[in-house]
């Protein structure tokens, strides 16, 4: 049957034969929402929700649109007071939040702002034709199951509710479209056939055995593979909150992985979001799950998906194929997501679409938060809230791992810390002993003349420090001694990589190597030094450090020694660091092992409960939810807005940095291509590995001078900034410049 003659989307012929019948997109959309929830129970709301979302396209108003009209027509409301009429203020609200801010972003619920919910539905609009009744059937809908925590928190479940459904919405109503058009061009829409979560498995296996074969017989390597097979065991164990705790150089990332996917087989899960916390170690982890899982076959690219950018690809102009990766990276829609904690957390805080559309496809996975214990301070609360209410009410497995395992149970001094965490690894303080390698000990006030002196005396030693001069200019005195480099966030990845591979040659061939660094190389960065100097920091990081220490065990014992820098201004670390430090040092002077399981809890007790509650929740996130949770007037905006992990904006140079390898000219190459490139977000990603990240402030120093310039400036505006002068880009120290300006931005730490 012919449908009423509303359309959703238009077509190139006069005949409109290749238009979007309206009521098969919403049909469609509907589908496709209510399958996306279908596991949590969800499916009736997803599909009202596609059901209702354009339906202000019943409108002679928005099909003149169609037409050419190049009037805006609001098509966004009309769906979300059907859904007020409908539902009710409970159901109603929660779909109308959705429908009317599925192009817009979630909005404020109340509030004089004409974005607002309320002024939304209270706003006059085209009157819709009474046909969308006889090809729209509406049923009603059961009541969400979601269990709140405590009366309390009732609010935020709601919210995540609404964000769940939101997302898939969006995510629906894209692929809708999508498959349309590539219907239209003959063309296959290029989502899903991936290999199983079994498959992969099974590939792990092989390459857990392929190690197993070729690894000596060390204490370190029987240690790791007690681990792996006892942690591995408990992956029948029920949906829910696990930790894992291992020191370092214990096995965790593969380990966590194996058991992931043990887990997620037996709860038929859909996939594993790995979070990590610093964007450096994103690509090197994706690479490590690439080569443990892949066969060589073309399928190596799309089943481990980085979620990380330097650009805003929402700038970046021109419709793309939709290729199965970049696909993937929008949505989330793999068996294995690698992605950083900042975009893991904002965008379960976010109101845009394009940073929700992922949201529903977390539920019915497991999350490995590796590094857990860097969860922000100023958010920590919010951060474990939402954790929890994964746990609770979306079929999602959550693992904290690390070696230093913050105190976030439920306590009386953190009454809504995580019930029921279990501990994977094997007797953990059993492990902390069988795996110590180090010695920590405290030098004292080191002068940078004294440090020096220091590091010149042993032939193969690590060097941290907290900010990016300091690295930089301890290099300087050094330059000269045999074996000595530097490494910052002040190179690219690439020239970082690089540096990195000539510290590994050095260390195996036992030439000398004094590498000064910043904390970049404490997280997920193997190397295996004799010694270690590390500047006070969080007593977490010092461990870190440590774990670059002697980290085969190839010593009985290896020292690592803690300074506090000598008094000078230039030398402070900044404020949370600082803080971070004077709890370090408290600890290190009561506990004769710092590293230790007890030194660690009581030092994660004083970082936590010397602070107010509020200072857990500097934006009072939750306390804005659950005064609002009666009325349901969420302000989806303001909170999107106030949960901002990273205060200080950083923006990307392009280096055409030329390594010493094969292929060193690739970032020019890419760089001549991006000026006319059909498909600048390919070639975007290929560029990330040759960017520094600087403040703006900085990189409007460098256009000033005409040390940088805008490529593809008319399509691209500042989104792609090259590096033009590559004196400011020294082989030694990475990006570098005089401009008073850029040296107050190198205080900041990695």
């Amino acid at each position: 049957m012919r449908a009423s003659g509303y359309f959703a989307h238009s077509g190139d012929q006069p005949s409109r034969n290749d238009w979007h019948e309206l009521a098969d997109h919403l049909k469609g959309t509907g589908a496709k929402a209510a399958k996306f929830l279908e596991s949590v129970g969800c499916s009736d709301f997803g599909q009202a929700v596609g059901l209702l979302h354009d339906l202000g396209k019943y409108t002679q108003k928005f099909q003149r649109r169609l037409d050419g009209d190049p009037r805006s027509v609001d098509h966004s409301t009309a769906g979300a007071k059907v859904a007020m009429d409908k539902y009710g203020s409970l159901k109603g609200k929660m779909l109308a939040f959705c429908i009317a801010g599925h192009h817009a972003g979630l909005a404020d619920g109340s509030g004089e702002q004409s974005s607002s919910l309320k002024q939304r539905l209270a706003k006059e609009i085209p009157q819709l034709d009474p046909v969308w009744r006889d090809e729209i059937i509406l049923n009603e809908l059961s009541a969400p199951q979601i269990v709140p925590r405590s009366p309390d928190t009732a609010g935020f479940s709601a919210t995540f509710f609404i964000r769940m459904l939101f997302s898939a919405l969006v995510d629906a109503d894209h692929l809708d479209t999508e498959a349309y058009y590539d219907g239209l061009r003959g063309e296959a829409t290029q989502s899903g056939g991936h290999p199983s979560l079994s498959e992969l498995r099974e590939r792990l296996d092989q390459h857990l055995q392929s190690l197993m074969r070729n690894a000596g017989a060390t204490e370190v390597n029987k240690v790791r593979a007690e681990v792996l097979n006892h942690v591995r065991g408990q992956a029948a164990g029920q949906l829910g909150l696990f930790t894992l705790t291992v020191p370092t150089g214990g096995g965790k990332t593969l380990t966590s992985l194996a058991f992931a996917l043990d887990h997620a087989t037996h709860y038929q899960l859909s996939r594993i979001i790995y979070v990590i916390p610093y964007t450096s170690i994103v690509e090197q982890t994706a690479m490590v799950f690439r080569k443990a899982l892949s066969r060589g076959s073309s399928d190596e690219a799309d089943f481990v998906v980085e979620h990380h950018s330097s650009f805003d690809e929402g700038r970046i102009s021109g419709r793309e194929g939709l290729n199965k990766l970049r696909l993937a990276t929008q949505n989330w829609d793999a068996p294995i997501v690698v992605t950083t904690a900042v975009q893991f957390f904002e965008s379960l805080f976010a109101d845009r679409p394009s940073r929700c559309r992922k949201l529903h496809n977390i539920p019915n996975s497991v999350v490995i938060l590796d590094e857990a214990q860097t969860l922000p301070l100023r958010y920590l609360r919010p951060c474990v809230a939402a954790l929890d209410e994964l746990a609770r009410n979306w079929r999602t497995t959550a693992v904290l791992c690390t070696a230093t395992q913050p105190a976030l149970a439920e306590s009386d001094q953190f009454p809504s810390g995580f019930r029921n965490l279990r501990e994977l690894a094997p007797n953990p303080q059993r492990l902390h002993r069988d795996l110590k390698r180090t010695q920590i000990r405290h030098a004292g006030i080191v002068s940078d003349s004294g440090l020096v002196e220091r590091l010149r005396t042993a032939p193969q030693v690590l060097c941290i420090v907290n900010t990016r001069r300091h690295a930089r200019e301890l290099y300087e005195m050094l330059r000269g001694t045999p074996g000595t480099l530097h490494l910052s966030t002040l190179m690219c990845a690439a020239h970082r990589r690089e540096r990195l591979d000539e510290v590994r040659a050095r260390l195996q061939s036992g030439a000398p190597v004094r590498l000064v660094a910043t904390s970049l190389v404490e997280a997920g960065v193997d190397l295996d030094f004799p010694a270690v100097w590390r500047a006070e920091a969080g007593l977490e990081s010092i461990i870190q450090a440590a774990g670059r220490c002697n980290r085969e065990g190839g010593a009985e014992t290896s020292d690592v020694f803690v300074f506090q820098p000598d008094d000078s201004e230039a030398r402070k670390p900044p404020p949370e660091t600082g803080q971070l430090a004077d709890s370090a040092r408290s600890v290190m002077r009561s506990h004769d092992d710092p590293s230790s399981l007890e030194a660690i809890e009581a030092y994660f007790r004083e970082v936590y409960w010397t602070r107010t509650w509020e200072a857990l929740d500097a934006k009072n996130i939750l306390g804005i939810i659950c005064e609002r949770q009666d009325t349901l007037d969420f302000p989806f905006r303001t909170i999107a807005k106030e949960f901002n992990i990273i205060e200080s904006d950083m923006v990307p140079v392009i280096v055409p940095y030329a390594g010493a390898h094969r292929g060193s000219e690739a970032a020019s190459r890419l760089l001549r291509d991006l000026e006319f490139a059909e498909r600048p977000r390919q070639i975007a990603r290929k560029l990330q590995p040759y960017t520094v990240q600087v403040p703006p402030r900085v990189r409007q120093a460098l256009l000033r001078e005409r040390a940088v310039a805008p490529i593809g400036e008319a399509r691209f505006g500042d989104q792609f900034m090259a590096l033009t002068n590559m004196d400011l880009y020294q082989r030694e120290i990475g990006l570098s410049w005089n401009d008073p300006t850029f040296r107050n931005a190198e205080e900041l730490v990695v």
